[in-house]
């Protein structure tokens, strides 16, 4: 990135995640909704904690950012970015309990189970999910039909047992039977890089775009997605808890596999280096409209936290 380029993306990311954060504090309101009968304060309140707790609200500015190369990252856009991030949320509650990951610590603060407590963290995480369906499917996004069935699909499909939960049970599998390299690499694809791609598909989803470009948009998402995991793999081997605001070293501790770990943090560079190239390349057909997507691949592989 240049500096100017830099800027342009930072500020887009800060925009994206101030207007994410405006519409998950709405849907995370106490008032129940017609056809609820209540929602309960505790409930809530751990929710809360698990979402509106800082972050980059990465997963959200690709799916805006997508739509917005086809010129339809509205309220519709919005909601779905709001219903990632629902997703996304829920799977951080969920991994850091004793019996995932054991994580005290997240973006600086007590995670959800340390909050409250093991069950209303389980309950907030289940609670999240579900409302992330219920946001795409509402009339409030206001898409044809067929493209909120299809939105509901494509996210069922990269959260669940083919996608995120599945690459989650494969990751806890890993700590006593490790992965050759190519199960590593389906294990991230699963785990991290399917919502990920999940993000940059929806995009083309909600300007139902002909399937060309959606699956571009796809393949962009897959490349990024490896190049986020394989960057905080070599964060949790170089950085320290301060700067990632969670715990740092303990896939190793965990003798978890990974490609850093399997190959090194030079071949690691080198490979993100070729990733963000991969990246820029699948995005040249739509010229400077793709600029901020473009430097998000780039983010993605240099972040330091």
């Amino acid at each position: 990135m240049t500096n100017d380029d830099e800027m342009a993306f930072e500020m887009a990311l800060i925009r994206r995640a101030a207007a994410v954060e405006v519409l998950l504090r709405r849907l995370l309101d106490d008032r129940a909704l017609s056809g609820e009968i209540a929602r309960p304060d505790r409930l809530m309140a751990a929710m809360r904690h698990g979402v509106l707790n800082g972050g980059k609200r990465l997963r959200p500015f690709l799916v805006m950012e997508s739509a917005a190369l086809f010129s339809a990252d509205g309220e519709a856009a919005l909601r779905v970015a709001a219903a990632l991030e629902c997703v996304h949320c829920y799977s951080l509650i969920h991994d850091d309990l004793p019996a995932m990951d054991d994580d005290d610590l997240r973006r600086g603060q007590p995670t959800v189970h340390k909050a409250f407590d093991e069950a209303t963290a389980i309950l907030a995480g289940d609670a999240l999910l579900t409302l992330a369906f219920d946001i795409i499917a509402g009339e409030a996004t206001t898409l044809p039909a067929e493209r909120r069935a299809a939105l509901v699909l494509a996210l069922a499909r990269a959260a669940g047992a083919g996608g995120m939960v599945g690459g989650q049970k494969l990751d806890l599998e890993a700590e006593q039977d490790p992965p050759d390299e190519a199960g590593i690499i389906r294990l991230q694809a699963m785990k991290t890089g399917a919502l990920i791609r999940f993000a940059c598909e929806a995009g083309a989803l909600i300007a139902g775009t002909p399937a060309e470009d959606r699956e571009r948009l796809a393949e962009f998402g897959s490349a990024i997605g490896l190049a986020f995991q394989l960057a905080d793999d070599l964060l949790d081997l170089t950085a320290d808890a301060s700067q990632m605001g969670k715990a740092t070293g303990k896939d190793a501790a965990a003798g978890k596999a990974t490609l850093v770990a399997l190959h090194g943090a030079n071949w690691a560079r080198s490979q993100l280096h070729g990733l963000v190239e991969q990246a820029h390349a699948l995005l040249e057909p739509y010229g400077d409209d793709a600029q901020l997507l473009k430097e998000a691949a780039t983010f993605v592989a240099v972040r330091n936290s």
